[in-house]
């Protein structure tokens, strides 16, 4: 409800051994190789995941880095048992980018959150979703681009 009211309301999920990766989702359809669950099977939330690519249903190309920090913001908000899987979000290192997308993305539009705007990805999950999404919305949307944003996030972890 909270990322796109009018989302489908039936997926699929198919344990695929042709399918060799973790997961992937088209077309409402989430598709889990069953080697990685045999050794993982306690991450339920890979469907967590997957399931918010079935509600982001992004027209057009946004970047790949938003796409999967949003998936695992909301496998951590909503997943059922991440601490089961052993699953988190990483502490920052000077290594990593916010293009790196997934978890380090994640970890970082909480801090946006916290620090901007508690909005923030609400609203950039309908910039993607509309397909309006252009870099230029972080100055738009928090008074900074998303370069200043990483900048004071490093800072204010001491780093």
């Amino acid at each position: 409800k909270r990322f796109n009211p009018s989302s489908r309301r039936s997926v699929t999920i198919v344990i695929d051994p042709a399918y060799h990766g973790v997961a992937a989702t088209a077309d409402g359809i989430i598709r889990v190789d069953p080697s990685y669950m045999k050794i993982h099977p306690a991450d339920v939330d890979v469907i967590t995941h997957e399931s918010m690519h079935v509600a982001q249903d992004y027209k057009g190309e946004g970047p790949g880095w938003i796409t999967e920090g949003i998936a695992d913001y909301a496998r951590y908000k909503y997943g059922v048992d991440n601490a089961g899987a052993n699953w988190k979000l990483p502490l920052f290192t000077t290594s990593q980018a916010f293009i790196d997308g997934y978890r380090v993305t994640a970890r970082f539009f909480l801090w946006i959150e916290k620090h901007r705007d508690p909005h923030i990805v609400d609203k950039v999950n309908v910039l993607m979703r509309s397909g309006k999404y252009e870099p230029e919305a972080w100055k738009k949307l928090t008074g900074s681009t998303i370069e200043q944003l990483w900048k004071k996030y490093a800072d204010d972890l001491g780093v």
